[in-house]
């Protein structure tokens, strides 16, 4: 099914695999890097460094701190150059949870799978609460609740299904097939990603925020929106709205306290509704301790890099990077451990290639390691911003660098665990013979499927809106989805390593051929009124 998939891809566009002919593969430096990294992988075991040494990796806290230092260390002791650490900000204050237990109490007690949301405060010790369902209530509608110290489940019920098809999938051909078909109508680089209108929604839940926080309950709980069988969805604390109108980041060092927020597995939250329901009393037990850092406000990427030795190019740029910070329930494994280590892989085999051949790189190859990516590209933004480009979404691209000029391609890994399947290509036509002839020596590793589509949500966006060529892998989905992503479950049992050491073989295969080929990637057309100032 999979050779057949493949003929169908590679005949659906026969202009294509004529040109990917053209494009010359250095076929010593695919068998090197094969070697290394199938045969003698170490991507797991940096991604044990990652998550279960210094795992989770919320951005400003000392476990990513930590990371971040970890990888610098790795990065020089595999010999390259210009490792440091490249601050931007401010970012705002750290934050950890150093205690959490959540109960059931009375008659019938029994344990909360709970998690608190990030930048969520404390509790004084342990405290007992009754439990209040306010569920679709409007925020017009608690004006006659009285809610003060009481512990408020915020949302309705959710039903749950039993997960028959199993949580777990690759792309079959046939997926593969229709991403490869289907080609949405390209934009302009900087035009950004149309987004379904979310205004109305927020404000219905700032407003809500609101009217909740002014009834001074103990503790504000909703459900996991997703998933089960114990497995919990939580990201950061809602503060409502400033009195300008303006959102209030919970992180800012002059933010109001954060009342204790928690996300709960749907199965205890729906008890306890169901309890309700039947006009019983449900009680409550809470002890909470977290900590906030208010020191160095700032945040940092991780840079290193292997020096290009031509003397035309030598100073061109190719990236490959990934977000290493993460949430906080898990340890940050498949969002976005994964990458980060694959990127780490990747620069390890590169070092290998190097010494074996050698032979340097033409172009220089950096890595980053982006910090602030869960609170929105923050760090790959700031890069972007400090390196290459000034970029305000529908804007033109303006106060273009010298550094824009030379640079010739990034690669980004994000999706989680699965298997690197091709590339999208963010509607660059161009680069769809390069990528091809790339993809072709790992044909046998089910990677070559290439789409004009783009992707969203990940920092190879930062690039894009810049005008640059910027990437994302298509991967496997594997259970990022339906269990990992942003979850409790989000851990290193959960990354498939035969995976990630086809991918860093991959990035680190693109990287090469990036670097040694004489022209940089083709690129998109900058919004009309772009330039250098």
């Amino acid at each position: 099914m999979r050779r057949h998939a493949l003929a169908l891809v590679l005949l659906a566009s026969p202009t294509l695999a004529q040109a990917a002919t053209q494009e010359p593969i250095d076929d010593k430096a695919v068998e090197i890097l094969r070697q290394q990294g199938l045969e003698h992988g170490q991507v797991m075991e940096h991604l044990s460094w990652m998550c279960d040494v210094h795992g989770p990796r919320l951005t400003g806290s000392p476990n990513l701190h930590r990371a971040q230092d970890w990888a610098m260390a790795t990065f020089s002791g595999w010999g390259l150059a210009n490792v440091h650490a490249e601050e931007w900000g401010p970012f705002g204050r750290g934050w950890q949870c150093e205690h959490v237990c959540v109960e059931v109490v009375g008659d019938n007690p029994w344990p909360v799978i709970a998690y608190p949301k990030a930048w969520c405060g404390s509790l004084p010790g342990r405290v007992e609460a009754d439990v209040v369902l306010i569920g679709d209530v409007g925020a017009d509608d608690l004006a006659g609740l009285d809610l003060e110290g009481k512990v408020v489940l915020i949302e309705t019920p959710r039903e749950v299904s039993e997960p028959f098809d199993g949580p777990a999938k690759r792309f079959d051909a046939e997926a593969l097939l229709t991403m490869a078909d289907r080609a949405e109508a390209p934009r302009p680089a900087g035009s950004g990603r149309p987004r379904n209108d979310f205004r109305a929604g927020f404000q219905r839940r700032m407003a809500m925020m609101r009217k909740l926080f002014e009834k001074k309950p103990l503790a504000l709980i909703d459900r996991s929106f997703k998933g089960d069988y114990g497995t919990v969805f939580v990201q950061g604390a809602d503060l409502p709205m400033g009195d300008d109108g303006q959102r209030v980041r919970v992180q800012d060092r002059d933010a109001p306290a954060a009342l204790p927020q928690f996300t709960i597995a749907v199965e205890h939250y729906n008890r306890m509704c169901r309890i309700l329901k039947k006009g019983l009393p449900v009680r409550m037990a809470i002890e909470l301790r977290t900590r906030f850092f208010d020191q160095g406000l700032m945040e940092r990427n991780v840079v290193a890099e292997l020096p290009g030795s031509d003397p035309e190019i030598g100073d061109e740029v190719v990236m490959l990077g990934a977000h290493f910070d993460s949430w906080h329930t898990g340890t940050g494994a498949t969002d976005n451990g994964c990458g980060s280590a694959v990127v780490m892989e990747a620069m390890r085999l590169l070092t290998v290639l190097q010494k074996e051949r050698g032979q340097a790189p033409r172009r220089t190859i950096r890595a980053a390691l982006w910090s602030g990516e869960e609170q929105g590209l923050l760090g790959s933004r700031a890069y972007v911003r400090s390196h290459f480009a000034n970029v305000q979404r529908g804007q033109p691209v303006t106060d273009l660098t010298p550094e824009h000029a030379k640079f010739a391609g990034y690669f980004n890994l994000d999706n989680g665990t699965g298997r690197i399947r091709g590339v999208y290509q963010q509607g660059n036509a161009e680069v769809g013979p390069i990528f091809a002839a790339w993809l072709r020596p790992f044909h046998d590793l089910d990677a070559h499927t290439l789409t004009l589509n783009d992707t969203g949500g990940t920092d190879h966006q930062a690039f894009d809106a810049a005008g640059l060529p910027g990437f994302q892998f298509i991967q496997d989905p594997v259970a990022y989805n339906t269990r990992t992503h942003h979850s409790n479950m989000d851990n290193w049992d959960h990354a498939v390593a035969s995976d990630l050491q086809q991918a860093a073989t991959i990035m680190a295969s693109f990287a090469w051929h990036c670097a040694q080929r004489d022209a940089k990637l083709p690129r998109k057309a900058l919004p009309p009124g772009s330039g250098g100032n």
